[in-house]
């Protein structure tokens, strides 16, 4: 099974609240892509696991995303064993992506850091023919993505590049407000968090509106990356005109 993307994050609403943009455009370009949450959310203080599984499911069908898997690591043990280096592996080897989009190695929440670490040694040890792996009994074939960029979460950080979403701002927002366990809502009993506040939503989208003037659009979303990128027309380049 081939997948142009694969976007991997640690609990089930990051990938959403800070790459959903990015996701929902590739879809709408024709790109096979699949999501990835490394736990179920259990640890967090709004919603259960079951609650979020269907929530993830649901804003996964709003990105317009068909493939969701969850690995079931648990929430605040996203150990960096060979066990849990091995699902990820496993889960690399089964989708095939070209590109891997994972958390920024530098955050507030430690499952975000180990997630970090976590895909990236998995990405690395993927492609290596002599670690075996197995799926539903059958060896799997090495396979390393060409490679991977990191998304922003709490911590920011000088974006490498930012990706224009001012035509998919709408379907990312939806998709967050998809976690209704997680974020405003008068009717809930449950303790308010960051999230849940009323202003939460507010400041994703001004982080949006911050990244998108920088290239000259209304949104944008920031990524970096250790590799160099290669530019074909300068003219493609997205850039405010002076």
């Amino acid at each position: 099974m081939h997948t142009d993307v694969l976007a991997i994050g640690a609990h089930p609403d990051d990938i959403e609240l800070s790459c959903g943009g990015t996701i929902a455009k590739l879809v709408r370009q024709g790109h096979s892509v699949a999501l990835a949450d490394v736990t179920q959310g259990e640890l967090g203080t709004r919603g259960t696991k079951e609650i979020r599984v269907r929530e993830a499911g649901a804003a996964a069908r709003i990105l317009g995303v068909t493939t969701r898997r969850n690995l079931q690591i648990p929430d605040g043990g996203i150990a960096i064993t060979r066990q849990n280096i091995a699902k990820v592996v496993t889960l690399i080897r089964e989708l095939q992506p070209s590109l891997l989009i994972i958390p920024h190695g530098v955050e507030r929440h430690p499952d975000h850091v180990h997630t970090h670490q976590l895909c990236r040694e998995a990405w690395f040890y993927a492609g290596l023919e002599k670690l075996p792996t197995k799926l539903r009994g059958e060896k799997q074939s090495p396979h390393r993505p060409h490679h991977f960029f990191e998304f922003m979460q709490w911590h920011e950080f000088e974006p490498a590049f930012i990706v224009d979403i001012s035509d998919t701002f709408e379907t990312k927002m939806e998709s967050i407000r998809a976690h209704t366990s997680q974020f405003f809502n008068p009717r809930s009993k449950e303790r308010e968090t960051r999230l849940s506040s009323p202003d939460f939503l507010h400041t994703i989208e001004t982080r949006c509106k911050y990244y998108g003037q920088k290239i000259g659009v209304k949104y944008g979303e920031p990524f970096l990356t250790n590799f160099s990128i290669g530019v074909n027309d300068l003219f493609d380049l997205q850039v405010i005109k002076g």
